[in-house]
Order: C-alpha cells, then sequence, then structure tokens
C-alpha cells in the first residue's frame, strides 16, 4: 500500500515522477503528490483522488524545470483521505519534503515534543512529524539529518526526502517496508516496486533495513545505520516493460488470469528433475523432511488459502501433521514451535508486514523457515532460511490470481519431496503426481475455454446481494479463494462453507433465489457434496456446480448450471476449480461498474500490520 517514486537526473522529474506513479496504482491509494526542487525552492502539488487529478494540477501550475523531486500515492491510515493529509509533507521552514510508507507508531508523542519545540503541526498523519524531525537535525549534511531523523521513529517506513538547501540529491532510507534505488547512467530513481523504474532502468539495488542512501544524477551512496559505506549489490530485472503492461487486454486481472499457465509452468519445469522435484537449493532437504516433526504455513489473504490447500497436500502425501495459520495472528497466539519445526511463509511481494512478523517470531523460537514469495530480494526472500521464488511475473491486479495459482504449484512440488524423504511415497507414486503436476499448465488452457460460460452466468447472477460457496475437502479450500475473489472486486457479499456444516446452521440463510456455488472435484466426497447441493436446491437456491465428475451430468436437478473442468488427482484440483470462479468474479465485478484492478479500500502489497 502507498507508492514513492524519486527522479533525480537530467530529465524534467514531473513526466518521470507521475509515469512512475501511474506504474505503482495497483499497490491502492486515495490521493497523490508531487514535490520540485525548483529554482531553488519547493514546490509542492497534491491533491485527494487519482493520479489523474494531480497530473492535471501540474498541467495548470506549470510548466516546471525541476530535475530533482519526489512522489507518492497514499493510502490513508492516519487521517481521511484529503488534500492537506496527502504526501509529500513539508517541515515547518518550507525547506524540507518528505514522502513516508508505513507507520511511525511513537507519532503522538513526537508531535506533542514538537509542538513543545515551536512547530505547528498542519495534518492528522503520522508522517507530518518526520519532515519536522529532519529540519531539527538539519546541519548541512542530508545523510546525517536523515540518521539521527529515524533514531526518533518506531514502527516502519521508507522514507524519501529532498531539500532546497541540496537541490541536487535526494536520501531515502527503509525499515520493513520496501524500496529500491534504479540506477541508470546520468540519472537515478528510488521507487517502491520494480514497474516505477523500468522506463528508465532494469538494474536496481534492493536497499536493506536501516541503511542509508544518497543519489545524485552521477551515482548512489549507501551507508550503514553508523555511517560505514556499502557497497550495493545492483541487480538487473529479468522481464521488461511489456510484462507490466495491459497487452491488449481491458484490464490487468483478466490479462493475469490468463498467465496463469505461464505462471505455473515456469514454477514447475527448473524444480523438476528427471520427472521429481529437486529443492535442495532452495534449502528444502530430505533430512529437513524427514526430521521435521510440524510444518506451520503463515500467510495472510489468498496466500494464505493457498496455504490451506499446501496443508491438506502435505499431511495427505507426507503424514506429517501441518498448521496453516493467519500471519496476522501467529505471532501473537505464541505458537508452538521450535527448533525441530518447519515453517513455511508465503507472500506475492514478500513485504506483507504480517507475514514478515511470523517469519521473524518463527526464526526467534529456532524454527528453519522457508519463503515461497514471487518478488527477488524481497525482505521476505532475504531473512527466510531458503526461498523457493513462484516465476510468475510482475501482478498488477490487486486480486491475485497467477501468483496465487504458482503458490499452489510451489507447495504441491514441496508435498512430493516431502512424501519422498518421509517414505510416505514411492518413487513411481512421486513420478506419477510429478507428471500431473507437469501437465497443469496445459489443463489450466484448457480450462480457461470455459470464459464465455462464466461471462453469461455473471450476467444471470450479478446483481445478487449475497452467495454462498460450498465444497467439501480440498474442494473447500479452493472455495474459501473463490468467495474472497468474489468479494473482494465486486463488492457482493460472499461466504465459503464446508459443505457439511450447512445443516448446523448456515442453511438458515438460503432462500429462494440464493445463489450457491458448489465444488465438486473430490471423487471421493462427490456423493456427499451432491447431498448438500440438493438441501439448498429443495430450499430454492439457485446451483452452479463446477466439477469433473462425467457422472454429474447425467442428473439435470443436481443444478442449474454445470461447469466442466478437466480430471487430474485430487489433491491438484484447486488449481483447475479456481479459474472459473476468478472468471465469475471478473465478469460480476464488470456488470456491476466496479473497479476491477483497484478495488476500494484495497491495497496490492499491505505493508503495515
Amino acid at each position: 500500500m502507498c507508492g514513492i517514486v524519486g527522479y533525480v537526473g537530467a530529465k524534467q522529474a514531473v513526466p518521470v515522477l507521475l509515469q512512475g506513479l501511474y506504474k505503482l496504482e495497483y499497490r491502492g491509494y486515495d490521493s497523490a503528490g508531487v514535490a520540485l526542487l525548483e529554482q531553488g525552492a519547493l514546490r509542492v502539488i497534491k491533491t485527494r483522488g487519482r493520479i489523474k487529478n494531480l497530473e492535471e494540477l501540474t498541467r495548470q501550475q506549470g510548466p516546471f524545470s525541476a530535475t530533482c523531486g519526489i512522489g507518492h500515492t497514499r493510502w490513508a491510515t492516519h487521517g481521511e483521505p484529503s488534500d492537506i493529509n496527502a504526501h509529500p509533507h513539508v517541515s515547518g521552514n518550507g525547506r524540507v519534503a518528505l514522502v513516508h510508507n508505513g507507520i511511525i507508531e511513537n507519532y503522538l508523542e513526537l508531535r506533542e515534543m514538537l509542538k513543545k519545540a515551536g512547530f505547528t503541526i498542519q495534518t492528522q498523519t503520522d508522517s507530518e512529524v518526520v519532515a519536522h524531525l529532519f529540519q531539527m537535525h538539519y546541519r548541512g549534511d542530508v545523510v546525517q539529518a536523515l540518521r539521527e531523523t529515524v533514531k526518533h521513529l518506531r514502527g516502519s517506513y521508507a522514507l524519501g526526502v529532498i531539500t532546497a538547501d541540496a537541490p541536487d540529491q535526494l536520501v531515502c532510507t527503509r525499515r520493513d517496508n520496501p524500496l529500491i534505488i534504479g540506477v541508470g547512467e546520468g540519472e537515478n530513481m528510488i521507487a517502491s516496486d520494480i514497474p516505477a523504474i523500468l522506463a528508465l532502468t532494469k538494474r536496481y539495488i534492493v536497499l536493506s533495513d536501516n541503511q542509508i542512501a544518497r543519489i545524485t544524477a552521477g551515482g548512489v551512496e549507501v551507508t550503514d545505520e553508523l555511517g560505514t559505506p556499502v557497497e550495493p549489490r545492483v541487480e538487473t530485472v529479468t522481464w521488461d516493460v511489456a510484462a507490466a503492461e495491459k497487452g491488449g487486454y481491458e484490464h490487468f486481472m483478466m490479462k493475469e488470469i490468463f498467465e496463469q499457465p505461464k505462471a505455473v509452468r515456469d514454477t514447475i519445469a527448473p524444480r523438476l528433475r528427471d520427472g521429481l522435484p529437486a529443492l535442495e537449493e532452495e534449502g528444502l532437504s530430505d533430512e529437513l523432511f524427514r526430521n521435521v516433526r510440524n510444518i506451520h504455513i503463515t500467510a495472510c489473504g489468498s496466500a494464505l488459502h493457498a496455504g490451506l490447500v499446501g496443508k491438506q497436500v502435505i499431511e495427505r502425501l507426507a503424514r506429517v501433521p501441518v498448521m496453516a495459520q493467519v500471519a496476522s495472528e501467529f505471532r501473537y497466539c505464541d505458537p508452538i514451535i521450535g527448533p525441530e519445526d518447519l515453517c513455511i511463509v508465503i507472500s506475492q511481494s514478500g513485504e506483507t508486514a504480517d507475514t514478515l512478523a511470523a517469519l521473524r517470531e518463527a526464526k526467534r523460537k529456532g524454527a528453519k523457515v522457508i519463503a515461497i514469495v514471487n518478488v527477488v530480494s524481497s525482505s521476505a526472500a532475504r531473512e527466510a532460511d531458503g526461498v523457493l521464488y513462484t516465476w510468475a511475473g510482475p501482478e498488477i491486479a490487486v486480486a491475485t490470481t497467477k501468483a496465487y495459482s504458482a503458490q499452489l504449484a510451489a507447495l504441491y512440488l514441496i508435498a512430493v519431496r516431502a512424501g519422498m524423504a518421509r517414505g510416505t511415497l514411492s518413487r513411481q507414486q512421486a513420478l506419477d503426481i510429478c507428471a500431473h503436476i507437469a501437465g497443469l499448465p496445459r489443463q489450466i488452457e484448457e480450462t480457461l475455454a470455459c470464459r464465455a460460460q462464466m461471462q453469461h452466468l455473471a450476467s444471470l447472477y450479478a446483481n445478487r446481494h449475497s452467495v454462498f460457496f460450498i465444497g467439501r475437502g480440498t474442494d473447500h479450500t479452493a472455495c474459501q479463494e473463490a468467495s474472497l475473489k468474489l468479494k473482494e472486486i465486486s463488492y457482493v457479499h460472499s461466504e465459503a462453507y464446508a459443505a457439511g456444516e450447512l445443516k448446523h446452521g448456515t442453511i438458515s440463510l438460503i432462500e429462494p433465489g440464493t445463489l450457491v456455488v458448489a465444488l465438486a472435484c473430490e471423487p471421493a466426497l462427490v456423493e456427499k457434496t451432491v447431498s448438500n447441493i440438493k438441501a439448498v436446491k429443495a430450499r430454492g437456491a439457485s446451483v452452479i456446480l463446477v466439477t469433473n465428475d462425467d457422472a454429474l451430468r447425467e442428473d439435470p436437478e443436481i443444478c442449474d448450471h454445470l461447469v466442466r473442468v478437466p480430471r487430474c488427482p485430487a489433491v491438484l484440483s484447486p488449481s483447475l476449480s479456481i479459474v472459473p470462479m476468478q472468471l465469475l468474479a471478473y465478469y460480476v465485478s464488470v456488470m456491476r461498474g466496479c473497479d476491477v484492478d483497484k478495488p476500494r479500500n484495497l491495497a496490492k502489497s499491505v505493508t503495515v500490520e
């Protein structure tokens, strides 16, 4: 959530900053602004609403000659979305401008201290205090001023600062919040994520916690929190700017739904050797699996739903207890985890604040930690004992699709390797299931053929106020992700229930016209699920059934609409059954006039608790 950009070079800064901010729209925001070093003074332009509003303001107030500036998209936490609460924030003397992502936990204490020192606080935000602190500590050296400033801060932050007293440079730092430096030729940038720098360069530096960088047109100087120079590692983006564009699709979400076969293939293929998973390079040795007492999976949102599938698959194939828990609760429940346990953290960005906190808690208690992440060199990837990257490429839509599918694929590989190591899967059994895993990209492509059917079904049910998803076993775990997809982008109330639990209370909510979506892709559980479907049908529900069971075609009274997906082993079926659910959510959102890629109140990367 929130996005930072900064530029220093020979180009006019305003177009570069606006372009970078547009590339960060997916992170979620409700206001935007820029600060420019213009003819020895600061110019700040900011507004509530979309970046296009900011762009219009810069057009009206320009032209500008500034070649150094910072920009920001704010997702409101402290204080309502408004022009005055928008970033950048300016110091009391008007000489310092600052952008901030994260939360300053002790901001109230700092506000009182600053008021007593004679500063006037103009906003409701926690971020403004940092600009005033910087002014207090500035004695001619911007790096030293920033170093002294952050000593007063508790919480998480990524900070970008410019000052009229040093018009040819910007400084930045971070703690528990993502920030990268784009390294160009005679120009450099800072940004919250890679898409914002791609128009300028593919080379970047990932700033580590507590490091401070001084950035000029000619170079980047990095020091640690004590002031010791650090030689930063320069990385290169392996995908091009086209990967972060819509490519002819109306929305990023639809593009990413159709990129799922490639994302799954790219995640699986490098790790299958002679038909079996090879995960030693990721830190997952057979010895680890043989000796592990328990496996803990922790994540948030869709990543947690992938983890819930992973729990079932690992337990079935490797016969080891697996606990899957939401990361925001993990460290607060004093988890029973220690050196004999493995903790798997899952995060698309690798910067999710709650997931990072869970990772650190698991490590503090001595557990081995493996991260499943999509972003190379992210915080989770750097801090875990091992990392299994999902090669899904950039995912721009807030509602995840291809990253989720890639996470499932990674978990399948872990489950098979664990089963082999623990002797619960024979070599031949492992080869057989890996052949099915390798075939998932082709089967996902086949499943995508239901696009027109799901568009039609969306047209029939887009006006429903409440939807229920039911299933058993892995179907139930897939239902949880299906329900989230619908509610987060279409704002339709939806719930996912284990089908057998309907009679314990939930069936009281079923009335004529209620839409129930049933998933039945576990052969051993299909008959039980059908009984539950008939119970809701008897009470007037409209039923969409997603299944791979050919026998269900023989009874037209089971459901109102039948959606077929290819057959595969039951443990892998969530990779296929989720595809029509993603399409249904997408088309319902479109038909309800919602902002598909940027749903209200949501952010792509949740970097605060």
